[in-house]
């Protein structure tokens, strides 16, 4: 259902029954880890001109591998994690 490198590639896909008897396929929830839990490869101070995109791409290799970075700094808005020029942040070793 999804790519070996997705974030949803481990979870349990499951169904459901609706009254009217139709069959609902679905993934389950996925738990955030705790970024501290995580391996670490090393950390990047956040300049103003940086996108995470392009800093996945620097450190991780794949710019839609973003989402690693976000768990191993317990971010639930991607976004957050360059507003602010000077702040750390913690590089995970790539999960496969």
């Amino acid at each position: 259902m999804f790519d070996s490198t997705s974030r949803y590639y481990t979870l349990q896909t499951t169904k459901f029954t609706s009254l009217d008897g139709r069959t609902i396929a679905y993934v389950r929830r996925r738990f955030l880890p705790q970024g501290k839990d995580l391996p670490a490869l090393g950390e990047v101070v956040i300049q103003e001109s940086d996108r995470l995109d392009q800093l996945t791409t620097t450190t991780l290799g794949e710019p839609e591998q973003f989402w690693q970075i976000a768990d191993a700094n317990n971010a639930m808005n991607p976004v957050d994690l360059t507003a602010e020029s000077g702040q750390r942040l913690r590089i995970p070793l790539p999960q496969v």
